[in-house]
């Protein structure tokens, strides 16, 4: 081989797919049954569940370059977030897409007039900026920057807190400000929805466009050697270049000495209802941050579901969540009786986006020596659009490289 990528994921997918279309002989090998990594879909009693919660936002450029969006058959969310707990029930709804729901952006609703016009300047300047120039900007914390952009520490606490948490996995805000611009004009411009079939629909459409025989599945790699690689099984197989594409941590131990940085936990719960407590596709926020948030995902894509039983999924920071005490939140945030709902699955997932506090480079070389590389979206930034974006760079890498040592 001239190129063996270790991880089926999307950056590997990614790099695999650049590497083969110019024309190098590549394999990718893939220690599971299935490619997607974190992007996957479970099919668990007849509900599809996607491995803990996932959105998929149509304006990534890696995305609209690679994927057919079309064929997934996408369903949207509602633009905005219904935000409920001790101060009530309120509405942050994108003015420009949906006007009518936009009434709690009225001045002394959500927020004074001050922190609403200084919202509305701060996403008018991230939609319409060029991207480069909000990757150039001043890297401070996300916390910080929204103060310096003239939002009260009051709206701030009650209203962008506990919505970002979900979004960095994180609630001290300490996420670098040029990832949250970027997210947040990414959000703006894009449409957050699912492909009907699950989260696992966009690896398996990249999986597709491999060359034949170019993916072996249940091929977990032990090592790496002078050559190339070995096996589990003791097998080896050689290539002029290795792209180690896992996480963080697997990729420490295939590559020694790579520095790995901290990560985020989260647990998602599933669970079915008779019915559904909320008649829209709309995530709904805990304002007092005893959960990230909840959705029914079967208001977003019906076909979740075996039986027509409302799917709701609910994520939690952290690994540690009990469920009992998730569904009793549920019952005050919907406002319905949860005792009878049946928890149909939970994914505890101690590694589900890399932290990325200020300052953080926004991407980095994948080159670790001679013939070995590393991407993912840890050497990025925690999103689907970095996870591409750091395997597309990668593959650009060992091609520089092959081409030098021709």
């Amino acid at each position: 081989m001239d190129v063996i990528v270790v991880g089926a994921g999307p950056a590997g997918l990614a790099c695999a797919l650049d590497a083969a279309s110019a024309g190098l002989r590549v394999l990718v090998l893939e220690s599971s049954d299935g490619v997607g990594g974190r992007m996957r879909t479970d099919v668990v009693e007849g509900f599809r569940l996607d491995r803990g919660f996932q959105v998929f936002n149509t304006s990534y450029p890696q995305v609209r370059r690679r994927v057919r969006l079309r064929e997934l058959r996408l369903r949207p969310f509602t633009p905005g977030f219904v935000l409920a707990g001790s101060r009530g029930r309120y509405r942050f709804a994108d003015p420009t897409r949906r006007p009518d729901l936009a009434g709690d952006l009225r001045p002394g609703r959500l927020a004074p007039l001050p922190d609403t016009v200084a919202l509305g300047l701060l996403g008018a300047r991230d939609l319409l900026l060029p991207a480069a120039l909000l990757r150039r900007g001043r890297d401070v914390p996300t916390a910080r920057a929204l103060r310096a952009g003239g939002i009260s520490d009051r709206t701030v606490d009650a209203v962008l807190r506990p919505f970002l948490a979900g979004v960095f996995l994180e609630d001290a805000l300490e996420t670098s400000s040029r990832v949250f611009h970027l997210y947040w004009r990414s959000m703006l411009r894009g449409t957050l929805c699912l492909p009907s079939a699950g989260i696992g629909a966009v690896p398996e459409q990249l999986a597709a466009g491999l060359p034949p025989g170019a993916l072996r599945l249940d091929a977990p790699v032990a090592a790496l050697t002078d050559d190339g690689v070995v096996l589990q099984d003791g097998t080896g197989v050689a290539g002029r270049a290795v792209v180690v594409a896992t996480g963080p941590h697997e990729a420490a131990g295939l590559l020694p000495g790579l520095a790995v940085g901290p990560v985020r936990a989260v647990t998602t719960f599933y669970h079915a209802a008779s019915r559904s407590p909320l008649g829209e596709p709309t995530l709904v926020v805990d304002s007092d941050r005893r959960v990230l948030n909840s959705v029914v995902l079967t208001e977003v894509v019906p076909g979740l579901s075996p039986d027509g039983r409302a799917l709701v999924s609910t994520s939690v920071l952290g690994t540690d969540a009990a469920e009992s005490a998730v569904r009793a939140r549920l019952a005050e945030l919907y406002g319905v009786d949860t005792a009878h709902w049946q928890p149909v699955a939970e994914y505890r997932i101690p590694v589900a986006l890399p932290a990325m506090p200020a300052p953080h480079p926004l991407t980095r070389s994948s080159r670790v020596a001679p013939g070995r590389y590393v991407c993912g979206d840890h050497r990025a930034t925690g999103s689907v659009q970095g996870a591409l974006a750091s395997g597309a760079r990668a593959a650009r890498e060992v091609l520089a490289d092959l081409a030098a040592g021709a």
